[in-house]
């Protein structure tokens, strides 16, 4: 608690609480953790406040507080910044703030506002920062904000915003603008050119990146990822004098990236995978720079450092949207020419009418017959429905990737030598592993499992193309599947044996031993690797449908390609293991089901995190010895004992905190802590950007004193 008087009169009141915003789901219900007691009256509280007749800020952070915001607000006619947030407020945002005129700071993250984003925002003329992040707001960006010309800050992600985002370049004071993870699906537009911060991933924004972005030259962090973005990235988005952030990865972005392209001095981190680039790496992007991390994995590059698609791939990209543009100028010709025609019938209808009005008719409607799908048992029709609707991520993760494809027993057969004793690579809790080669030469990793029989072929199949469709690049490719039942109708197991991609490097667990100094890998590579594999979780979380939970995350199925690219095996086998009813459930059951896997997914990849700060578990003392180490994070003297001594001498302290950080919350024993996926991401991509950072300047520093 913090209170600041001046002449006798209180002008400021600082309280923060640790009772964070979270919900348990109880038989179905949505409960609040921590709140104050039901006998809590915030009207009442409201009141009392506006005794204080001078109160200029008023700060209540993580207090349990809750209800709705009170009208009686207004009464706190002084105040210059309002922060509630980190309770469990819910309700529209009450329009009797804007009667707070004087009103600077409006903070309000992580509640549960839920209605229409406030759209009367334009009478607080002096609002300088306005922060709604974490609450269920779903509608269109406020257009009014737009009038606000003090803004410095606005921050909505984390809702549920659509459609378009207005022209914001009249905003010229605005230096943060964060939407993250929301569902706006317009194009970019005009943005005012002091902006420092652009935080726009995870929404549906389409059509080119404007050249314009190439002239914010204040412009520091841009993320553009997982939209729908394409055409060619303007070359000087990378040379801004300030940028040290720029992550377009997951778009459809097309074309050549100019050979002599020029990089900005203060760039430490490029996230271009996931598009449809071709050409050549240009130089201040290629690892012989070596002052930067840059990912481009999943484009057409010619390149051997990072998995690249083939040309024609992308080129394929590049005529089907060039297509796809003229089809619509022709479907907008079509529609045009086809109203006249219409108009022009309707005007014969009516002469014709009023002509032949006098005479009978008989009119006779046909009714088209509708077919009702039968579905396999155990699974719904709804449910398959679902199933069918792949989402955009899932379409162009599947675009140029091999065919999945039916292999019969003698074919696998033949390529393990009939599972012969030198092709197997292991066994664990889902069946055995052999190593194949197939008739074109291509090395296999062959999962046999073991099934009891509760669904029919059909059914089965259905599931295995279900799980065909999880397609990323950093998940082991399913090239395939065979079932073998047999041959008898009745019988009570199916062998199944799905076919993945080899992936020859060993997997990361090995690679954090020191029992082979060779392998073991620095912080920044581990950082890339932690990195390639939440981008793959959050994609099995948010990218199909339906949704892949329980991913058996550890860090002996996260597999390293010879490039030392990361691909996580052994996800989406609750997609076969787990009975489709789980998912059926409507309601309670499925809200409960949803959040318990999403908790159990964050919670073991905190100790894939673990692992990879402190080095394997040591044999015989597992999660809970760890559990009980991390109390020594705490200190730089337990730091130095329990973290694994080739991260404390490649990495800085403050990388190394932020990791730290997230990792205690992913493995809270309570769910309520734990951070989702999104936000795992995100500060391990902040790490990867601090240590490139640190590891620019420290090249740069040892250069100079070499000159």
């Amino acid at each position: 608690m913090s209170i600041t008087c001046q002449n006798s009169s209180v002008t400021e009141l600082k309280i923060m609480g640790d009772k964070l915003a979270k919900v348990s789901v109880f038989n179905g219900f949505a409960i609040p953790n921590q709140t104050l007691s039901q006998s809590f009256s915030i009207d009442s509280f409201v009141v009392t406040l506006a005794r204080l007749s001078t109160l200029r800020v008023l700060s209540l952070v993580s207090l349990g507080i809750w209800g709705p915001l009170p009208d009686k607000i207004h009464r706190l006619s002084s105040l210059e910044l309002l922060d509630l947030s980190s309770n469990f407020m819910f309700g529209a945002v009450s329009q009797q703030l804007s009667r707070l005129v004087n009103l600077q700071i409006l903070t309000l993250d992580s509640n549960f506002f839920n209605g229409t984003p406030p759209n009367w925002l334009d009478s607080l003329s002096k609002l300088q920062v306005l922060s709604l992040r974490n609450n269920c707001l779903k509608g269109q960006f406020p257009s009014s904000i737009c009038r606000i010309r003090t803004l410095t800050d606005i921050a909505f992600s984390h809702n549920e915003l659509f459609g378009r985002l207005p022209d914001l370049s009249t905003l010229t004071s605005l230096h943060l603008l964060d939407l993250r993870d929301n569902h706006l699906d317009s194009e970019l537009p005009p943005m005012p050119k002091g902006l420092f911060t652009v935080l726009l991933n995870n929404n549906s924004f389409s059509g080119e990146i404007f050249d314009q972005f190439g002239k914010l030259n204040q412009l520091q962090h841009l993320d553009l990822s997982f939209n729908l973005l394409c055409g060619p990235p303007p070359s000087a988005l990378f040379s801004l004098p300030n940028i040290s952030y720029l992550n377009l990865a997951s778009n459809m972005l097309t074309g050549e990236l100019p050979s002599h392209l020029s990089c900005g001095g203060k760039l430490g981190f490029v996230d271009i995978s996931a598009n449809r680039l071709i050409g050549s790496l240009p130089y201040c992007l290629g690892t012989t720079s070596g002052d930067r991390v840059v990912k481009f994995g999943g484009n057409c590059l010619a390149s051997d450092f990072q998995h690249q698609q083939p040309e024609s791939y992308c080129k394929a990209a590049y005529k089907e949207r060039k297509s796809s543009m003229w089809k619509k100028i022709w479907l907008l010709i079509g529609i045009i020419g086809g109203a006249i025609v219409i108009l022009l019938l309707v005007l014969g209808i009516l002469i014709l009418f009023r002509r032949y009005r006098s005479r009978p008719t008989l009119e006779q409607t046909a009714y088209p017959k509708f077919v009702q799908e039968t579905a396999p048992s155990g699974i719904s029709s709804e449910l398959l429905a679902n199933a069918r609707l792949i989402s955009q991520a899932a379409k162009i993760g599947t675009r140029g990737a091999p065919v999945h494809k039916v292999f019969t027993l003698e074919e696998l057969e033949e390529a393990t030598n009939n599972f012969d004793k030198s092709m197997f690579l292991g066994e664990g809790s889902l069946g055995k592993i052999y190593r194949g080669r197939l008739e074109n030469g291509t090395y296999v990793a062959i999962r046999y499992l073991t099934l009891y029989r509760k669904y029919s072929v059909r059914n089965l199949n259905l599931r295995l193309d279900l799980l065909s469709k999880l397609r990323h690049p950093h998940l082991v490719g399913l090239l395939g599947h065979c079932i073998d039942d047999g041959g008898q109708d009745d019988s009570t197991v199916n062998r199944v044996f799905l076919i993945y991609e080899y992936v020859p490097n060993g997997d990361f667990r090995s690679h954090l031993s020191e029992s082979c100094p060779e392998m073991v890998l620095t912080w920044s590579d581990r950082l890339a690797v932690l990195i390639g594999v939440a981008k793959a979780v959050h994609f099995l979380h948010t990218g199909v449908m339906p949704a892949s939970f329980s991913n058996r995350l550890k860090t002996n199925n996260i597999l390293l390609d010879e490039h030392r690219i990361a691909k996580l095996s052994d996800y989406g086998m609750s997609i076969i293991t787990e009975d489709f009813e789980s998912l059926e459930g409507k309601g309670d059951g499925q809200k409960s089901w949803h959040i318990t896997r999403l908790e159990d997914d964050v919670y073991k990849f905190g100790f894939i995190l673990l692992e990879s700060l402190v080095g394997p578990i040591v044999s015989g003392k597992g999660e809970a010895f760890l559990i009980n180490e991390m109390a020594s994070f705490g200190s730089q003297d337990g730091r130095q004992r329990i973290v694994d001594p080739i991260v404390l001498t490649t990495s800085t302290q403050e990388s190394l905190s932020i990791v730290i950080s997230i990792t205690t919350k992913c493995i809270s024993p309570q769910s309520s802590p734990r951070p989702s996926f999104e936000d795992v991401l995100w500060n391990l991509q902040y790490a990867a950007q601090v240590q490139a950072s640190a590891d620019s300047d420290q090249k740069s520093d040892a250069a100079s004193s070499h000159s």
